[in-house]
């Protein structure tokens, strides 16, 4: 019953880090050095990534008539007048394809160099100093934003050259373990003119093929044997993340239309020492 607390305790982490732009992947390093599951080391690896389809199946939940790109009554720039043209609404295929090419730099990145990042940079120290620096990121970019109006309002108006640049900022996440996918691509939309409620929306949506996709790479990596113990704690960690998520989307989304995220960067900072202090002491030896 304990793994399955844990487990729970997990999915908890999860729901709430993966969209709040405070590193998702920090916060499930540092919780497993202080409540560990019981299973393989490699297992572990594929769960911690396979978990955040709960979180993901939220979004999709949530933003379902936003992100769903068939239908003719809310098909306001259909393909054609006529036959199943009427069916596909244009403007959600050019964000889907824009999702996609924001993709592109990280897929690259994660198919060929997923082991030796994981191997060479899953540490404390880059942990802590990539919370430490988007931190500060965070922080500089609000304050140099403030006051001025945003040039892209809505997420049907980020254009192709705004999603490739997301989908660099979104780079530094796949390289740094502790950059937050959700805070880099937050913050560097904000860098170049788009609003705050357009950049956590892109975010989400970006998020869905980004974590199916490295959850299929971690799946077909895979080669040890699932006991049926493991399936139900991925289960209850899925089911919790996706619970979770629920609520902090929804919060999130409130929370920003009045504030900005500079409060965020405060927190990764101070996370970020802490993290830095643990190591440097021996009292967490990732």
């Amino acid at each position: 019953m304990w793994d399955y607390f844990v487990a729970f305790v997990f999915g908890v982490v999860e729901g709430i880090t993966e969209w709040l732009p405070v590193s998702s992947t920090g916060h499930m390093i540092i919780l497993n050095e202080f409540m560990k599951l019981n299973v393989s080391p490699e297992f572990y690896d594929l769960y911690l990534v396979v978990i955040q389809l709960g979180a993901i199946i939220a979004v999709m939940l949530l933003f379902w008539w936003e992100i769903w790109p068939f239908g003719i009554k809310r098909n306001k720039q259909p393909l054609s007048d006529k036959g199943l043209g009427r069916w596909i609404m244009k403007d959600k295929f050019i964000m889907w394809f824009k999702i996609l090419v924001a993709c592109i730099p990280a897929a690259i990145v994660g198919v060929l160099f997923d082991d030796w990042l994981d191997e060479h940079l899953y540490n404390y120290f880059v942990v802590a100093m990539a919370l430490i620096v988007f931190g500060v990121a965070f922080i500089v970019v609000e304050r140099l934003m403030k006051g001025k109006d945003p040039k892209v309002k809505t997420v049907g108006n980020i254009n192709w050259g705004h999603a490739f640049l997301i989908g660099v900022f979104q780079l530094f996440a796949a390289i740094f373990p502790g950059a937050s996918r959700s805070g880099s691509t937050i913050v560097g939309s904000i860098a170049i003119g788009i609003k705050r409620e357009a950049a956590a929306k892109f975010t989400f949506f970006l998020a869905i093929p980004v974590m199916f996709g490295a959850s299929l790479l971690k799946i077909v990596k895979f080669k040890g044997d699932v006991t049926a113990h493991e399936v139900g704690l991925l289960a209850v960690g899925m089911v919790t993340a996706f619970v979770v998520s629920l609520f902090v989307i929804r919060a999130l989304m409130n929370f920003i239309k009045k504030h900005d995220f500079s409060c965020f960067g405060w927190y990764r900072i101070v996370l970020g020492i802490i993290v830095l202090l643990l190591g440097t002491f021996g009292v967490i030896g990732f």
